[in-house]
């Protein structure tokens, strides 16, 4: 099929506080369109404020997907996530809009666009024994089975070492060879119209400082500590929300306001330099991005890439 008749999808991405919502929403009400959220802490119903959801307006001007459909105590695997959006877009298609994909999770879209890879289930005993040993023994036999994977990862990064460890020794291959048979990816089935918003970090983090600020809020609070007063396990990744341990230890009294501010701010700032870090070097280097702060004219510049 010539890939002009292939149906289309347009995608918004880039780190926390650079306009992606905003982004969406012009070219929604412009294109006739559907924003799907792929951002990873939106995807739950508990998180509003807290992980900055477009608001019940602008959810109202044009059809919104996939924000706050989760309860808290029910993780998102990119998995689940990947299955929902091949759904909503779907339905957007079938409905005669323009899917329009917006998040900031590398990888719910690098699941979607370039599928899973089938790994079949770890063998419990392995597993258990595996996420016994201590990092450090775990990572020395991580270089001994896979010295590719070793090599990629920090000796301290405990979770990735424990999974490379895990898969090799029950599948009897690296988790770098199940990778590279990815499935179910819709990559090749759509025609996509990709954007990475890139601006600069010292505007950027200016806006992850108001951003986090505005978090400090009644609203905010009351989010965290419903939360809280649900008892969740603290390794959930609603959690694990940005804000949510910042505001959780000022309701609790551990921290002040002013150091629960500065605390999260910093913890915004360095997770949108992460972000930042993922989407400058991961995606294809033909995807167009917008560097320029995306305010006035930056705006329409960036529709008409989008519109191309």
């Amino acid at each position: 099929m010539n890939i002009d008749d292939l149906p289309e999808l347009a995608l918004i991405a880039g780190p926390t506080a650079s306009g992606k919502s905003a982004l969406a929403l012009a070219l929604a009400e412009a294109a006739g369109g559907t924003v799907i959220n792929a951002d990873s802490a939106q995807v739950y119903r508990d998180l509003r404020v807290v992980s900055a959801r477009p608001s019940q307006e602008e959810e109202r001007r044009v059809p919104h997907r996939l924000y706050g459909t989760r309860d808290g105590a029910e993780p998102c695997s990119a998995a689940a996530w990947a299955r929902d959006a091949k759904i909503a877009i779907a339905e957007a298609h079938a409905a005669g809009r323009l899917p329009i994909l917006c998040g900031g999770t590398g990888l719910y879209l690098r699941t979607l666009l370039e599928g899973i890879a089938p790994v079949p289930e770890i063998d419990p005993a392995i597993r258990a024994a595996v996420r016994a040993l201590p990092v450090g023994e775990a990572f020395a036999a991580l270089a001994g089975e896979d010295p590719d994977a070793a090599a990629r990862l920090r000796p301290a990064d405990t979770a990735r070492i424990a999974r490379a460890l895990e898969v090799i020794r029950s599948t009897g291959r690296s988790l770098a060879a199940w990778h590279g048979e990815r499935t179910g990816g819709i990559g090749g089935a759509v025609r996509l119209r990709p954007l990475l918003l890139l601006p600069p970090r010292d505007w950027l983090y200016l806006r992850c400082d108001a951003r986090f600020e505005g978090m400090m809020s009644q609203e905010g609070f009351a989010e965290v500590s419903s939360l809280l007063e649900r008892g969740l396990v603290p390794s959930l990744p609603v959690m694990r929300a940005i804000g949510v341990r910042e505001i959780a230890a000022f309701l609790c009294g551990a921290l002040t306001r002013d150091e629960a501010l500065a605390a999260g701010r910093q913890a915004t700032r360095r997770y949108a330099k992460r972000q930042y870090t993922w989407f400058a070097g991961q995606p294809p280097a033909h995807w167009p991005r917008v560097t320029a702060p995306l305010e006035g004219g930056a705006v329409s510049d960036a529709l008409a890439l989008l519109s191309r």
